[in-house]
């Protein structure tokens, strides 16, 4: 186990990650040796027994292919230690739920035309302009960068590194931080915003912090109803900020790896990202259904 954790500590594994691996490498070992059965020498079979033992404890599909990807790793060392040289893990994924999310997603160019068609002129009212001008920027940050709720409510003007056309999404209980690449045209909107209409909005509700959205409430909803009930008026296929964030990161899938993706999303487990992967998906729940009768 000792030198287990050698190669998770060089493969850069996060203390907290090693210990995780360790403790679910004890349970499939104890599987193995009630069933006398060589945990370094396990077979497809058998495996796929050990999926179906962990099923039994009603076990979800998330929680046993945490549990199969730490057995991928095992047997990872496993074959850069010369003791096997295959890895019958490989190619295992339990079938998962139907995610709702998935449905009635969004084109890119359609995200897009979110964006450009949003108004903000013509407004004669100052407040009205400068919150119009704020929630353009926001619609900017949902459909380019594919930020939700909270993401945005802890944007701080610190965050924003806009002479390098970038911005610092920061970490939450449930995501990662990550820097994120802005559009240029969002970078122009971003320092109006900062410059012409952010002060505005300070003044109104008499609020002077670095948030680089003001509110006067721990309701940031309170903005986005009101960006959501714009954005349906001008597409009716708009349902919420979550749908708007699935299109956004099923667009990215086409473009980039998985991992990239995962980066760019904040998602701290790669499972979180494979959710949306709809094609792929489906085509190896195909093939699982087919050539691995796991049920």
């Amino acid at each position: 186990m000792n030198d287990y954790k050698t190669y998770l500590e060089k493969e850069r594994y996060s203390e907290s990650t090693i210990e995780r691996y360790i403790y679910r490498l004890k349970d499939y070992k104890t599987w193995c040796k009630k069933k006398r059965i060589e945990s370094t020498q396990i077979d497809y079979k058998n495996l796929l027994q050990y999926i179906k033992y962990l099923q039994s404890k009603s076990w979800k599909p998330e929680s046993v292919n945490n549990q199969i990807r730490s057995i991928k790793i095992y047997f990872n060392y496993l074959n850069e230690s010369y003791i096997r040289l295959d890895n019958p893990a490989e190619d295992i994924t339990v079938k998962r739920e139907k995610t709702k999310v998935l449905r009635n997603l969004l084109s890119s160019n359609e995200l897009e035309d979110l964006y450009y068609s949003y108004q903000t002129q013509n407004i004669k009212d100052y407040y009205f302009t400068a919150t119009a001008k704020r929630n353009k920027v926001i619609t900017g940050l949902i459909v380019y960068q594919a930020l939700n709720s909270t993401t945005l409510a802890a944007l701080e003007l610190e965050h924003l590194q806009l002479y390098k056309g970038k911005i610092y999404v920061p970490s939450t209980t449930k995501s990662n931080g990550r820097t994120l690449e802005l559009k240029s045209w969002q970078v122009i909107e971003l320092l109006e915003y900062i410059n012409d209409y952010r002060p505005i909005i300070q003044k109104h509700i008499n609020l002077y912090d670095d948030s680089l959205f003001p509110l006067n409430s721990t309701q940031f909803n309170n903005i986005l109803n009101a960006v959501v009930k714009k954005l349906k008026q001008i597409n009716y296929k708009v349902r919420n900020v979550s749908q708007l964030r699935a299109s956004v990161i099923t667009v990215w899938l086409n473009k980039y790896n998985i991992r990239e993706v995962q980066d760019m999303c904040g998602h701290k487990y790669i499972g979180s990202t494979e959710k949306y992967q709809q094609d792929n998906l489906e085509n190896l729940m195909e093939a699982i259904n087919n050539f691995h009768p796991i049920k």
